[in-house]
């Protein structure tokens, strides 16, 4: 059973109840006793449902909650740290201190409009609030729960959708400004639609050149699945003629210098310039061989398996058609409709059906 209590020297009410043999204490915040006994009733409540009482999740602050979702980042050793620690220090900004159950929605809300007010894009900020749920979701999953419940998060509508393509006379022009050493690395990518770190950390070990195959064992992936693709003659040709000049100090087969090849933002973007296809991520790519792929016929489920990618609906996203695609639909529709005024002028259209006399004659008998 609890009680109801005053402090000397307070005028708010206090309440005192027990949860498996040990004592809880909390201020019901009001000078008003039914106020506390109203307070008491609830954590009575939960502690029959076998709840935690809610003082435990009030003493909650969302900073603890913060260390242990970069915890369970640091531990599952994701790539991705460096991204959710970013995160972090954005809504820290914002709530830091907070209790947990002071962040609702309302108050999500105004942190939205407050970095949209900064210009930040949907994407950046729809990246922070898929950390900010997954703070919530790792606390909720806790034993015991660290929160009583999850607020709902709501996301922003993405319309930065890129739909950039190297159709094949801009990669062979492109492939003119680059440097050697990037040559290759290019050439994977236009035909593999691998992501470019995947391409990057490629070593010999991970290559059959005498099956012609290629893998990329499970935990190497972004999606943590590995895979194997098998390489067309002229991707064969070339890996065959980077094994001849390999280093044997170096066990990567993209390289520069004997080293892993590193970040060339700056290299690309002037070689884009060159090829006059300023703007062009090295991304594109990867959308670039799946179209090609299902243009050549290959099953879908087939190029997701090459590509990588583990949801469909990211692999629609990139399916987007060009406009060489759209150029190619207007030149069938005007063949088809050439081909119906052909019929029409030849005389093939379709006959009148002959309506059927009846006699007076053949009425009467």
């Amino acid at each position: 059973m609890g009680c109801i209590y005053r402090r000397k020297g307070t005028k708010n009410w206090y309440i005192k109840y027990y949860r498996n043999g040990k004592p809880y204490q909390e201020s019901s915040r009001s000078d008003k006793k039914a106020v506390a006994e109203r307070l008491l009733k609830i954590r009575e409540g939960e502690i029959s449902r076998g709840k935690l009482p809610g003082i435990c999740f009030d003493r909650v602050r969302f900073d603890e909650l913060v260390e242990d979702y970069l915890t369970d980042y640091r531990i599952n050793n994701k790539r991705t740290l460096n991204k959710a620690e970013r995160c972090a220090r954005y809504l820290l900004k914002e709530f830091e201190g907070m209790r947990a159950p002071d962040i609702t929605t309302p108050r999500i809300k105004q942190y939205i409009q407050k970095r949209m007010d900064e210009g930040i894009s949907n994407a950046t900020i729809n990246r922070e609030l898929a950390a900010l749920k997954r703070t919530f979701n790792l606390a909720a999953r806790c034993t015991p729960p660290r929160v009583a419940q999850i607020p709902y998060i709501p996301m922003l509508k993405e319309t930065n959708v890129r739909k950039g393509f190297f159709e094949y006379e801009t990669f062979v022009a492109l492939k003119e400004n680059l440097p050697e050493y990037l040559i290759p690395v290019v050439t994977f990518a236009y035909s593999t639609g691998w992501r470019k770190e995947e391409i990057a950390r490629l070593q010999w070990n991970q290559v059959d050149l005498r099956e012609g195959i290629v893998r990329i064992e499970p935990g190497e992936a972004k999606n943590q699945e590995g895979r194997t693709i098998y390489l067309e003659p002229e991707l064969l040709e070339m890996m065959k003629d980077l094994h001849r000049k390999r280093r044997l100090d170096c066990p990567y087969v993209f390289h520069l210098r004997g080293r892993k090849i590193g970040d060339f933002r700056v290299v690309w973007r002037r070689a884009c310039r060159e090829t006059e296809v300023p703007g062009m991520l090295f991304h594109d790519f990867r959308r670039t061989a799946i179209r090609n792929m299902i243009r050549a016929g290959i099953p879908e489920r087939v190029a997701m398996a090459i590509s990588g990618h583990k949801t469909r609906g990211v692999f629609d996203r990139y399916n987007i058609v060009s406009q060489e695609d759209l150029k190619e639909a207007a030149r069938k529709r005007q063949a088809f409709n050439e081909k119906q005024a052909e019929r029409l002028q030849f005389g093939y259209s379709r006959p009148k059906k002959e309506k059927k006399v009846v006699s007076l004659d053949s009425l009467s008998s």
